[in-house]
């Protein structure tokens, strides 16, 4: 049984960087907008990395590749994830799930998440076999050097990633 919110409505939150959106991260999108109600995927203002997109360029993206889903709704935060949440009346966090590796570290913070606001799940969901290498890393590395990333992420973010390493040249 999933976790019932405020009226029943079943709220989840996909949360990461998503810098940029992979079809790693929409196959984890599509397959949990499935299960709930309403899944807001909020972008993180992570201040310990260099981001190649701003937020608001990742909202856009991701609003643009998730058009077509209509309880997908996207947001941002820079605080932590159990305020966002209950900000949005959610309490269901979805993780996609890679490796043994992400593993151990997604069991930390969902374990810390619980610690905060115990009314608070983590949802871990392997990823689609054939996404298991791909990271936003990856891709951004290949795009740098003008190699070929069409099978990595959608037509949209493609076309963004051309723009911006053709304007650092």
């Amino acid at each position: 049984m999933l976790t019932n919110n405020i009226g029943n409505e079943r709220v989840a939150v996909y949360p990461g960087s998503f810098d940029p959106v992979t079809y790693g991260h929409l196959d984890i999108i599509r397959r949990s907008a499935k299960l709930y109600d309403r899944l807001i995927v909020a972008v993180l203002n992570n201040t310990s990395k260099n981001p190649l997109f701003t937020v608001e360029e990742r909202k856009q993206l991701l609003a643009e590749v998730t058009q077509d889903l209509p309880n997908v709704e996207i947001d941002s935060f820079r605080d932590l994830l159990v305020r966002f949440m209950k900000s949005r009346q959610a309490n269901v966090i979805i993780r996609g799930i890679r490796s043994v590796t992400d593993f151990e570290y997604e069991l930390q913070l969902a374990s810390t998440n619980h610690l905060l606001d115990n009314e608070i799940d983590t949802i871990f969901m392997m990823t689609n076999p054939k996404y298991s290498y791909l990271s936003s890393s990856i891709v951004k590395e290949i795009a740098q050097f003008d190699g070929e990333v069409k099978e990595l992420v959608p037509p949209a973010v493609e076309r963004e990633l051309r723009k911006k390493y053709d304007a650092r040249k």
